[in-house]
């Protein structure tokens, strides 16, 4: 395995506390798009949490269109995933918070100039850059430093396709074994491993009480290690790098 050279980080729920903000606006357009073709199951924002995190709205609504046989043209289609973009843009601009602790965590690893640093998220490129920008992260990842899934590939798609580590690694001109991500969901975790990318599991986001079932789940996707808070991160990141 090559030297450790290259971060890269999910952004929802891993660097910034968005997933609940963003799933308040998603559930309101899954709930209307239900509503719509006449289907009466409605989703609260935690509802559709448990079932979908780590994908993005596409992702999502392409996984509602097949379990309810929905028929939307592809022209409402991308509507919706329009104003989806806007709505949790608008939640983030409002009320977005960073993780704890990550903020010391990047400066220092900043200040090391040890690694490239890079975003590497589901979401849609205009939500992720006003995630780094509302919370001030635009100083470590610069708009080239951020690839998204919904709008940096040519085709579209959502973790756990691994199609955006792939792309990262290409564009920033590095190898998958020479980098370590840092993923807080199953989806996510599964995208970097299949990659080929040394993943570290996040469970900080989540309730206490959801922390221990989310380190299992995030070990058998096959994030080694686990860890709880970002004050963990350097020193795990050691580990990792100890055979050098």
């Amino acid at each position: 395995m090559p030297k450790v050279s290259t971060l890269l980080f999910d952004c929802d729920n891993t660097l910034v506390l968005s997933e609940t903000l963003a799933f308040e606006a998603c559930a309101e357009l899954a709930n209307e798009i239900l509503a719509s073709q006449g289907i009466s199951d409605r989703y609260t924002g935690p509802a559709l949490f448990n079932e979908f995190v780590g994908q993005n709205f596409r992702g999502m609504m392409s996984s509602l269109a097949k379990k309810y046989s929905l028929s939307l043209p592809p022209d409402a289609f991308d509507d919706y995933v329009s104003r989806e973009e806007d709505a949790v843009i608008g939640k983030i601009r409002a009320a977005l918070e960073p993780c704890m602790g990550v903020d010391a965590v990047l400066a220092s690893l900043a200040d090391t100039n040890a690694y490239e640093m890079a975003v590497v998220s589901s979401s849609a490129g205009r939500r992720v850059q006003a995630s780094v920008d509302k919370v001030g992260m635009d100083r470590y990842f610069p708009s080239n430093r951020i690839f998204s899934a919904a709008t940096s590939l040519a085709k579209p798609t959502s973790k756990p396709d691994p199609a955006i580590y792939l792309h990262a690694c290409e564009v920033l001109g590095k190898q998958p074994g020479e980098c370590v991500a840092v993923e807080d969901s199953k989806n996510g975790t599964l995208s970097a491993v299949r990659a080929g990318i040394k993943t570290v599991g996040y469970i900080g986001s989540y309730e206490s009480e959801e922390q221990d079932k989310m380190r299992g789940v995030l070990e058998q996707a096959g994030a080694n290690p686990i860890m709880k808070h970002w004050n963990e991160f350097e020193s795990l990141l050691k580990q990792l790098e100890s055979p050098y």
